[in-house]
């Protein structure tokens, strides 16, 4: 998928994107600062459902929202690897475990730590475009 979206398109986007990554449970979000990469997770749990507050785990690394899959609640993790220097630090942090198991994993700067990623990570790239719009590529693993 390559598509030029507004704003207020992104929810339109999020039902799109689900049905892209079919069943791909790493998702991992590349884009410079401002481009609008939390936006789209916040839209692409509120397709999903999230009743928590959703925002950028800056500080935390992590955040953690809950969602009904056929009448069961299921975590969705949400990780921000902006913080951390490299893979290992990463992997002290203990993203990797999360990455591999087996939920889904929204993750914002995967740059930061390449190598930690499940092969069949979806990546979407983010890019500004004219008037505010922006530039939304996924790319199969």
């Amino acid at each position: 998928m390559d598509k030029i979206v507004t704003l207020s398109e992104i929810p339109e986007l999020a039902r799109e994107c689900w049905k892209t990554v079919n069943d791909s449970k790493v998702i991992a979000f590349h884009g410079e600062m401002g481009a609008g990469k939390t936006t789209l997770i916040h839209a692409l749990c509120d397709e999903k459902g999230v009743k928590d507050t959703v925002g950028s785990p800056t500080f935390s690394l992590v955040n953690e929202y809950k969602y009904d899959c056929n009448g069961t609640s299921r975590p969705l993790f949400h990780l921000d690897l902006y913080r951390l220097k490299d893979e290992e630090e990463a992997i002290r942090a203990g993203m990797e475990e999360l990455l591999f198991s087996g939920e889904i994993c929204l993750v914002e700067w995967p740059e930061k730590a390449p190598g930690i990623f499940p092969e069949n990570t979806v990546h979407v790239y983010i890019t500004l475009a004219e008037g505010g719009a922006r530039r939304i590529k996924i790319t199969d693993y």
